[in-house]
């Protein structure tokens, strides 16, 4: 699949790190530092731009080890661009560490993953069929 994208950054495009991967990294674009705080977020520009084909999302997604080692996340994840949107790409990072942890230019930030998906029509009926679980919901399956 091929999408149009403007890099407004320096930094090079989102890329996948292994030949098998499903999320490419984005970077943080940066005219200084960031400076985040314990429970602290911000929104981190990454100076991209993309046309998403109708159909498709974007997914943003933490990176699982900037988020074990250091505590950082997405905010709002799996945060969701739209096939209309086509403003800057914005990331919403939160620090759950105690510490502080600064954010440099072209630091690897998130990965995003595009998908498909589908637009429903919804069938408003009286009753839905049952199943084995039923109305079962958290911890409905007991603890082990």
């Amino acid at each position: 699949m091929e999408i149009k994208i403007v890099n407004k950054s320096d930094n090079e495009l989102p890329a996948y790190s292994t030949k098998h991967s499903a999320g490419m990294d984005l970077r943080a674009s940066l005219t200084s530092p960031v400076v985040l705080k314990p429970m602290e977020r911000k929104l981190i520009s990454t100076g991209l731009y993309i046309e998403l084909p109708e159909g498709y999302e974007a997914q943003i997604r933490p990176r699982s080890g900037l988020a074990l080692k250091k505590g950082i996340t997405v905010l709002n994840s799996p945060g969701t661009i739209d096939a209309d949107y086509r403003g800057e790409i914005g990331i919403i990072l939160i620090n759950l560490s105690a510490e502080e942890f600064v954010i440099e230019n072209g630091e690897r930030i998130c990965q995003m993953i595009v998908a498909s998906h589908e637009t429903v029509q919804w069938n408003l009926v009286e009753k839905l069929e049952d199943t084995a679980r039923g109305e079962g919901g958290f911890g409905h399956t007991g603890k082990k």
